[in-house]
Parts: C-alpha cells; structure tokens; sequence
C-alpha cells in the first residue's frame, strides 16, 4: 500500500509550519549549555515553535515560512494546504537566515553579582574588580472534472516543492480533490474549508518533488501587494497543541505591535531570578499565563525584541565565492571538490562538515550515499568509489540549479533584506485550539521605543548575610541569608500589563497591576527590614538599571517602571547573539542557540501586511 500524505491530522505528536498566507481582508473578517568560570553566561530562551518573517515594503509583503518537520517523516507523507486570498509568488527562502534571527535577537536573562564593601579588601572576584557576572537564560492535474472540483489555477515547483494553488467554491470538491491527489483528509476540516471559500480563499497544496527527502524542506517566501500581515489561526486549531508557541518576526523601518491581539508585559517578578538555570523551562509558562490572562483571553503576544536589525548577523547567509557555474557540467567526483574550494563544506579524512543546512541534502539528492557506506567516507572519498556512483541520480545541470535556487539565491536575498531594513520586531505567544478563533493583525508604530533582548539584573550580597537583586525595572528584592526567591511572588499576577497597541501613540492600558506587584514587593521588603535605616547602607538605592523602551530610564526602588513593551523589562547589556553574548566584567561567554527543533506536519495560517509607553 503506498503512503499518503497526511494533511490536517491531529494525531500527529507535533505541529510543524505549514503555514496560510493571505492578503488583507477587511478588518471585519479573519485573515485566512556553556559557562564562564567567572563572567557572563548568555543562554537564550527555549525557542522550539513556528517561526514566520514578514518583510513589508508598502503595499507589497513578503512572508517568509520556516518549515518544520519531524526528521523521521517519509518524504512521501510530507505534504501540507495553506489557504490564500491573492496568487502569490513563490520562492525558496533562506533557512540560515532563520537560524541567525533566531538567535541575534534571542531573550536572556542575567544576574550580576557584587559583594558589599565590608571592611576588608580581600572582597575581591576573579577580575579584581570587586565584582563578577553569572547568567543563565531561559532561553500536486489540471482543470476541474465536472463534478464540482477546483480549478488549478497555478502549478508549479519552487525548489524542493513542487505547489498546485486551487480555486473553487465548493468544500466537497476541494477535499475530494485533495484525497484523489493523495492529501488524506480530516473531517474537522470541512467546516474551515466552508469558511474560507465563503470568503473568496485559495488554497496552495504543497508535496516534495520527487526524489527530494525531508533534508531538503526549505522555508518558502510568498509575496503579494497587499500591505499588511496577519497570522490567520483557524485552519491550525485542527493539527495544533496546547499553548503552540507562535513567533513573529519583522522588518522595516519601525517598530511593530499586534492590532487586534492585546499587547502583554509580563511580571518581571515571576522570573526566577536566583535559579536561571530554569528560565528555560520557567519562561514558556509565565508567557503562557500571562496571555491566558484577564482581558488577553489567550488573544496576546510579548515583545521579545525590538531595535536595530544589525544584531542579526549575516554570517552563513551568503559568500560571493558560492557558485553554481562551475558545476555545470561538472563530474560528479569533482562536485565536493569544488564546493570545498567555495568554502560551503570540507571534508577531513573520512570525516565532512557542511556549513549550510542544505548542502548534505542536496548531495543526498543527486550523488546519494551507496548502501554499506559511510556518508564521510564516501564525499571525502569520490574519485575512491567512482564506481559505486549512483549516474541515473546525477545530473550536473540540475544539481547547479538546484545549489543556486535553493542555497546562492535566498542567501543573497537574505543579505539583502539586512542591509535593506533597519528595524527588527521580535513577537511571540503561545497559543492552543480552543483560542485560535481570531486572527490576529499587525502594524507598525512608529512612535514606540526600542525593547533590549537582555534582561540584566543585579544581586548584591550584603555584609549580613543577606543579598538583594534589583531588576532590569529597578524594583529591589530582599533575599534573606539562606532562603530563596521569595514564595509570595507566587500569589502575584503573571501579567504587569495588558495593552491595546495602536498605529499611533501609546498603548491604551487595559491592565494594570503595577500597584499590586509594588505594594506586596514593598510589604516583603519592609517586614525584612529593607531598605536599610540609619546606620545601615543601602547598596543599590538609588540605582538607575532599567531602560524603558519608550525611552525613559526607570526610576530606583520597588517604584521602578518596565521595560515598556518587552516581555519582562530589561536593560540592554549588550548586544545578544547566540547565547546572548553581554557586556560586564569578567570573560565574556556565549551559549549555542537552541534553534527550532523539529516538529511534526501540520497547519499554520498565515496573512500579510504590518501596524510603548510606560507608566512613570
């Protein structure tokens, strides 16, 4: 029995990006680990989850998709439908420029430590300098057939996929459609089918072309004129998890915030400050709650980062020396040779690195390993086994268009969109089926600040014993010699604020529970005698650590503001790259990102287009 692609099932264990794209609907409708021995540790957030940048230039929007996919996945059952409301264009997309935003702009926590002067000059740390840094963080036949089938308005193969776009009007034609041409089907689907062609949708159904494998599933870039974005969730909700983390990225000239979902600022508080070691398993929940919230209603996105588009670096993306010329009409015993010399691979002895995520794949496709072999072995190794060379898979012209289509061309594209755009919007949630009933907007802001990637905090331990922490915001908490992060931070709200962001201005507070947090925060400290009376010396009074990413540094003391749009407050200490790397004494130390792990097939809708303020 041959396989059939699986389409909309829930029960696949986990959902990858397949993701809807539409145009601009009216408002009105829905839009189909490493350490330093002393020195900062940046290690970034937890960042499994569905990824999508859009890129908007006027009216005309790019959406680039990242793809994921369990690698265990036969080819033959990798196949995915998006709904459209325009005919795009289609084009590869670059996966290394995924890897690089992911991890330039990466949220991390740090706590730096200090000791109090307390008489003595020994109170000294590895750098002299009287203080050190510790961190962790959290870090597809044509026309219809008469019987109510849809009409096959475009097909074509874009890189590894090859892409059939449908118009009809009727759900049962469509599935029918789908099933004949190996999309096995799920009845929940039927009644968001029903919905999107009542609004005028398209749908594009993706397969791999034949004798592509999983390790050649690229991102994909559809563009359209139609000046917004949107991630439309409906026909998700049929292959989704629980509380699916959702991550949205921009570029352009200004900052970007949700339209129509609610913009969240989570309690800095509920960060485990003492035990970063556990961000990462710690920060998905607060998020999770803080959305899930009063007035958010699970309709809610952080800011994760929002600056400077240089802290992506383009490192990996591109290299003039990669060329697809020389290819042409190469042999096939002189194919790695020549990618070595390009600098895109090397081999060492029986052993290859490849320094694109496509590279190997791409060999796989065309110069397959011969069964008994070792894939190192054999690439480091052609001329050796000349003999066991696979020729009905090789193809030297296509083999080159293949290496310019989906590695040369998107990482020059992927340059170019850097160099282009100025302004990085990071947004995230997580979201689950039951909430996915509104799609939610995007737009720039151009009057809002910028939100750091780097959460800093800084502990300082006191002659007695005991330590405070002042947060990014400034608020100060007294740690008690030998206890922990306080135990009444747990009866606190996991959201500060919950805001509706506009396209001009400043966000319209919804909610507000700045009084509540200062007023327990402040009850804690004074029952434990902090801040210290006459005679005693408070170490960080008066410390002005926090930057608002409207642009005004927080004040000192319990009183202190957030960081105004990201989603725990913080102070830029630095730029981040793969583990957050910070400025501060001591070595400086970087974590290997945690890039999007591989998830399952399934659902993601998408929509085009684009759109802080803080209390004191």
């Amino acid at each position: 029995m041959i396989a059939r692609p699986r389409l909309l099932l829930p029960a696949l264990s986990t959902l990858a990006a397949a993701l809807a794209l539409t145009g601009a609907p009216p408002e009105a409708r829905a839009c189909g680990g490493t350490f330093c021995d002393a020195g900062p540790q940046a290690m970034p957030v937890d960042q499994t989850g569905e990824n999508i940048l859009f890129v908007i230039d006027g009216q005309h929007v790019e959406a680039h998709i990242q793809i994921q996919y369990d690698p265990d996945t036969d080819a033959d059952q990798f196949a995915w439908v998006i709904p459209l409301q325009a005919l795009p264009q289609f084009s590869v997309g670059s996966e290394p420029l995924f890897q690089n935003l992911l991890t330039g702009s990466v949220p991390s926590y740090l706590l730096n430590t200090q000791n109090e002067f307390c008489g003595s000059s020994t109170d000294v740390t590895s750098d002299g300098s009287g203080d050190f840094t510790s961190e962790g963080s959290y870090d597809p036949s044509t026309g219809t057939d008469g019987t109510g089938g849809p009409d096959v308005i475009l097909q074509e193969t874009v890189g590894a996929f090859d892409i059939v776009v449908l118009q009809g009007e009727d759900t049962a034609g469509l599935m029918q459609w789908l099933g004949d041409n190996g999309y096995q089907q799920d009845p929940d689907a039927a009644p968001i089918f029903d919905d999107y062609l009542k609004e005028g949708y398209l749908f594009a159904a993706f397969k791999l072309t034949t004798g592509v494998g999983v390790d050649q599933i690229h991102p994909v870039v559809l563009e359209f004129d139609t000046g917004e974005a949107c991630v439309p969730l409906r026909l998700t909700r049929i292959a989704a998890q629980e509380d699916m983390e959702v991550r949205a990225f921009f570029l352009g000239n200004n900052r970007v915030v949700p339209r129509n979902y609610r913009h969240v600022i989570i309690n800095p508080l509920k960060i485990d400050w003492l035990n970063l070691s556990n961000v990462a398993a710690n920060y998905r929940e607060v998020i999770t709650l803080a959305v899930d919230a009063l007035k958010s209603d699970g309709h809610g996105f952080v800011t994760e980062y929002a600056g400077q588009s240089s802290v992506v670096s383009q490192g990996g993306l591109f290299s003039a020396s990669w060329s697809a010329a020389p290819l042409v009409g190469a042999e096939p015993i002189t194919v790695v040779d020549t990618l070595s010399q390009q600098g895109i691979m090397g081999c060492f002895g029986d052993f290859c690195e490849f320094y694109h995520p496509l590279v190997e794949g791409l060999l796989g496709e065309f110069l397959p390993v011969p069964d008994g072999l070792d894939a190192g072995a054999f690439y480091s190794c052609l001329e050796c086994y000349e003999g066991l060379i696979d020729q009905n898979a090789w193809d030297a012209q296509l083999f080159a268009d293949a290496y310019k289509a989906r590695i040369i061309d998107p990482g020059q594209r992927a340059v170019d969109l850097l160099n282009t755009w100025p302004y990085l919007t990071r947004m995230y949630t997580t979201i689950s089926p039951g909430e996915m009933t509104v799609d939610p907007f995007f737009h720039e802001n151009a009057q809002l600040g910028d939100v750091s990637a780097t959460r800093t905090g800084t502990r300082t331990n006191l002659c007695s014993g005991d330590s405070v922490v002042e947060l990014p915001d400034g608020r100060q908490v007294f740690i008690p010699d030998g206890l922990s992060w306080p135990a009444f931070i747990d009866e606190l709200p996991y959201e500060e604020d919950i805001e509706e962001t506009m396209q001009v201005g400043a966000p319209v507070n919804l909610v507000d529970n700045t009084p509540i947090i200062d007023a327990a925060l402040d009850k804690w400290n004074s029952d434990h005698g902090w801040p210290q009376g006459p005679g005693g010396t408070d170490t960080t009074a008066g410390t002005d650590s926090g930057t608002d990413s409207g642009g005004t540094a927080s004040g000192s003391g319990s009183g202190g503001t957030d960081s105004g749009g990201t989603d725990s407050g913080g102070t830029d200490s630095g730029s981040t790259d793969s583990g957050g790397e910070s400025g501060g004494s001591g070595c400086s130390c970087r974590s290997s990102d945690r890039s999007s792990e591989a998830l399952g097939v399934g659902l993601l809708a998408l929509a085009f287009g684009l759109g802080l303020r803080r209390r004191r």
